[in-house]
């Protein structure tokens, strides 16, 4: 495991709080910041995962 990998896994659970949150108090701000940060988790963590692809031994 890379360090996209934690930090985008970290970025989409924080994100899904935000929402939580946000829906919990009634505010679309949050919910929306929330979602926005989920999303950018998700990205990074697929980036990571890419990362982790590539530098994979190949076997011939």
């Amino acid at each position: 495991m890379n360090r996209d990998q934690i930090k985008g896994t970290a970025k989409d659970v924080a994100g899904k709080v935000q929402r939580e949150v946000g829906k919990a108090i009634g505010s679309p701000e949050h919910q929306g910041k929330g979602l926005a940060r989920q999303a950018e988790g998700k990205v990074q963590k697929a980036y990571g995962d890419a990362k982790e692809e590539l530098n994979k031994p190949r076997r011939p």
